[in-house]
């Protein structure tokens, strides 16, 4: 089975298109995200167009604001004192990566906490940790729990998940975001021995590493869930781009009960966990 991510986000979209309407009728509050854009990258630019279209077709208001490639670091944490002051902001987002200069450890810190909409202030992502309410989590971890129970179900409780990857920004809250579904989580990485062997026991098996085609159809457990995270740039065989997951989707699909393709699956999952996010950001503090 093929996991489609653009339905599963497409269906999202519709019910914080219903939800935002609710909230303006009963509070007058209606959500509103501003991203924020150092520089001139090329996928950014695209990144970020398509977070403000889908931004507002679900009824919220979204500002962009471009800041050139030199802005100091000092100016881009003025820009976000004014943002964190402005009521009518419910959530802000600096699109990275950011320019060399810039520390993005600062500007992540400086972003007030209930409106860090990608979930990655560590005031949200210690509330997360300890499971209480009201964290923000990071959008991509929370899109690969969404989809994984679109094939096995709301229940996940005793499955064995195995999480290759330890990012702040995928591997670390998508394993607690599992713990917190009653999953038996291992956290796989560059070091760990026998990565296949610890691969061949997950139940669902998640690929966030950053490597082209690195899980192989060997190292999957017949009938098995994959969320694949990877978004990696090859050429194929006629020395065109191509973009390809972390796992060999073409060996794996026939192994595996279901897997996410690259692209249409987790991708299209991140931008939708982001309207959700400003939109609980908005009813937490509209």
């Amino acid at each position: 089975m093929i996991i489609d991510g653009k339905q599963a986000a497409a269906d999202l979209r519709k019910t914080l298109t219903l939800q935002v309407a609710q909230l303006k009728k009963d509070k007058g509050t209606v959500p509103g995200l501003t991203v924020v854009l150092v520089g001139e990258d090329p996928a950014s630019e695209v990144y970020v167009r398509n977070k403000i279209k889908q931004t507002r077709d679900v009824g919220m208001i979204s500002n962009e604001i471009k800041l050139p490639h030199d802005t100091s670091q000092i100016q881009l944490l003025a820009e976000l004192q004014q943002l964190n002051s402005d009521d009518a902001v419910h959530g802000i987002l600096v699109q990275l990566p950011l320019p060399n200069h810039i520390d993005e450890s600062v500007i992540i810190a400086a972003i007030a906490p209930h409106k860090d909409v990608d979930g990655f202030h560590a005031m949200n992502s210690g509330r997360l940790l300890n499971g209480e309410p009201g964290a923000l989590v990071p959008c991509t971890p929370q899109g690969c729990i969404i989809l994984a129970k679109q094939h096995l179900g709301e229940d996940l409780s005793g499955l064995h998940a195995v999480v290759i990857g330890r990012s702040n920004i995928v591997g670390k809250p998508v394993a607690l975001l599992l713990l917190q579904e009653n999953c038996t989580v291992t956290i796989a990485h560059s070091r760990t021995k026998n990565l296949a062997g610890i691969c061949q026991q997950a139940d669902i098996l998640i690929a966030a590493v950053g490597r082209a085609n690195f899980v192989q159809a060997s190292w999957v457990k017949p009938g098995a869930t994959v969320i694949d995270v990877g978004i990696n740039h090859i050429e194929n065989e006629s020395g065109k781009a191509k973009l390809v997951g972390d796992v060999d989707f073409a060996n794996v699909a026939p192994v595996c009960g279901a897997i996410t393709p690259v692209p249409g699956g987790v991708g299209p999952m991140t931008i939708a966990c982001l309207l959700k996010n400003t939109l609980i950001a908005a009813s937490t503090n509209g």
